[in-house]
Parts: C-alpha cells; sequence; structure tokens
C-alpha cells in the first residue's frame, strides 16, 4: 500500500486532503499539534473521522520538533508528503510573529532535511497567494516577480518557497509548491471571512467590512483544491516545461502552482451570498483596509490546467451554501 505523509492533517485543508488520499486506498499519516490557534475541538472533531479509516494513522507533534519528521520519514518512506502544516493568517502574524518564524521556517526546515535523508518522495508544499504581495499585475502568475510581501507570514512563506528551492536543486528532490488563493467550504477555520460572518449574522451582530467593501478575491471551494492537490501529486516535475508560462526552475525539480478558481468574486457578491443562504440581512461595519492586507486577488490557472487538465469549477451560490449547511449542522443552530 502506497503512503502518504500529510502535515496539518487535523487543519481546514489537511483533513480534506487526507480524506481524498485515504478513499483513494492510500495509507495516511497524520501529523498534527492541534495548537490553540482556534478551537481544538473543531481539530479534534476532524482528527476523530479520519481516524475511523484503518489506513489512518495519527501523530500529534509540532513539526518544528526536531528530528519528528525524520523518524516519520525513515519509518513510513512516504511516496507523497503534502505539507500543510503551518501558522496561518495575515493578521495574526502582526500579533504574534514568533509563532510563524518557528512552525513556517523552522517547521519547513526539519521537512526539507528529513526528505534530504530518506529521498524518494514528491514533495508538495504549501504556500500562499499574499506571496505576490504587492503586485498589481494581475491575474497572478507564476513566472511573476513577487518579492514585496505585505505580511510576515507572506514573507515565512515566500522564504519556504526559496527553502525548498534550494533543497530541490542540492539533493535532486522533486518539489512543488503550491500557492493557494482564499480557500472556503464545510470544516473551514474560524478566523476566515465566511466563518466570522456566518456566525456573527447568525448572532444577530454586525461584520466587519475591511476597506469599505471594496475588495475582491479569487474564492476557491476546497473540493476544488483538494482535487488539484491530487492531481498535482502525479505531476512530479520534469526537466519538460508546459510552456512559457512554466514555473519549472532551470536547475532543479522545482515548481510554484497557483491553486485558484481564475475568477475573482467582489466582496459585496460574497456577502450576498451569504445573505440569501441564510435568509438573513448583515448588519455592516466598514472599516479601512487591515495592515498587511490586499485588496484583491486573481489566479492564473493556465499551468495547473497544463499539468493536470483541472480547473476549479464551483461558483459563490454552491460553495457557501454548502459551508451554511456544515455549520448549521456542526453547531446545531
Amino acid at each position: 500500500m502506497n503512503t502518504a505523509l500529510i502535515t496539518g492533517s487535523a487543519g481546514f485543508i489537511g483533513y480534506h486532503c487526507a480524506r481524498r488520499w485515504l478513499d483513494d486506498g492510500w495509507q495516511v499519516i497524520g501529523l498534527d499539534s492541534f495548537s490553540d490557534y482556534y478551537d481544538p475541538q473543531l481539530k479534534r472533531d476532524r482528527a476523530a473521522m479520519l481516524a475511523a479509516y484503518p489506513g489512518y494513522k495519527e501523530v500529534e507533534g509540532k513539526v518544528e520538533t526536531p528530528g519528528l519528521l525524520m523518524d516519520l520519514f525513515a519509518e513510513h518512506k512516504p511516496a507523497h508528503v503534502v505539507h500543510l502544516a503551518a501558522q496561518a493568517g495575515v493578521r495574526y502574524s502582526i500579533e504574534a510573529p514568533r509563532t510563524y518564524l518557528e512552525a513556517n521556517i523552522q517547521g519547513t526546515f526539519e521537512l526539507l532535511e528529513a526528505a534530504r535523508a530518506h529521498p524518494g518522495a514528491h514533495l508538495l508544499l504549501a504556500s500562499t497567494s499574499s506571496a505576490y504581495g504587492a503586485n498589481e499585475k494581475m491575474p497572478y502568475a507564476e513566472t511573476d516577480k513577487a518579492d514585496a510581501q505585505m505580511s510576515f507570514y507572506a514573507a515565512t512563506k515566500k522564504a519556504t518557497e526559496a527553502m525548498a528551492h534550494s533543497y530541490a536543486h542540492l539533493y535532486d528532490l522533486p518539489v512543488t509548491m503550491f500557492r493557494f488563493f482564499t480557500v472556503y467550504g464545510p470544516w473551514g477555520r474560524p478566523d476566515m471571512a465566511l466563518f466570522k460572518f456566518v456566525k456573527a449574522m447568525l448572532n444577530g451582530d454586525p461584520i466587519d467590512v475591511y476597506n469599505h467593501g471594496q475588495m475582491r478575491r479569487d474564492f476557491t471551494y476546497i473540493d476544488d483544491l483538494v482535487e488539484a492537490v491530487r492531481k498535482l501529486a502525479d505531476a512530479r516535475p520534469t526537466a519538460t516545461a508546459a510552456g512559457d508560462f512554466d514555473s519549472l526552475s532551470p536547475v532543479a525539480p522545482f515548481r510554484i502552482v497557483n491553486i485558484g478558481k481564475a475568477k475573482p468574486d467582489a466582496l459585496g457578491d460574497f456577502i450576498a451570498e451569504i445573505e440569501h443562504s441564510l435568509g438573513l440581512e448583515a448588519k455592516k461595519n466598514m472599516m479601512e483596509m487591515q495592515a498587511g492586507d490586499v485588496p484583491a486577488t486573481w489566479s492564473d490557472t493556465r499551468l495547473l490546467e497544463a499539468l493536470t487538465g483541472y480547473k476549479a469549477t464551483t461558483e459563490l451560490s454552491d460553495g457557501i451554501p454548502e459551508f451554511v449547511t456544515w455549520y448549521r449542522t456542526y453547531y446545531d443552530v
């Protein structure tokens, strides 16, 4: 049986990815620290559903713990490694930057060291659309220069891209980095806009709308993202580029791939879909732009489509009701 190692397996994206690999008949080793950045019970409940699979093995610990990943690589010899464990959130990185240094940079270093010592796995590492930072050219393409990150969170993720490239070059490790674009869906994170808006509106509270609503996001439904990651796992970087839009490194088996819907939606339309799904009108607290944030994101997904033939298709009108149904069921409201 093939084995996949998924870090951050009790997180939002990690849980859904682990389920996909398990459904495909793989053994999955799931590593998670169950941190208290948000309600750990939500993570425990996700992990409990994964534990129902006979092919799932849970390991509790921090990715930055020296030797932990080394031991997991040595014991399980994974064919795929999906590295999702990280301290997430643009705004929280202003308050607690050290957690980002430890989880994102030190944690990725431990992963790369383990892969160097036990080569063979395709390393699938999560980055972020926030890496594009102050770039104004849209849609964002993987070949665009991206050196003006706007938050420490984004800076740590961009650093992991550079770290992974160096290891891919020095040790011939196949690496695919994903730049995710505003992922949403059932079992999502409580710090994300959809979760916060639904919770506030059901409680009769106002929602904070930044930049007075003048925001656009490339909202990507979780099922679309998982399908893209799963297909890219079988597309190891080789010496052959997919086209002049390919981010394939000239000196390493390394590439960066956007995963988004390639169709940004206005924040107002996003809120309107939530209102429609809930049958409630939002009370809006208009705010200035939050430090470290950007007014818009938009993914160029030509590379994803060229490598996998896959294109995200879920519209807000389909994805938001799925989240609302899950939220009402999970919290019994």
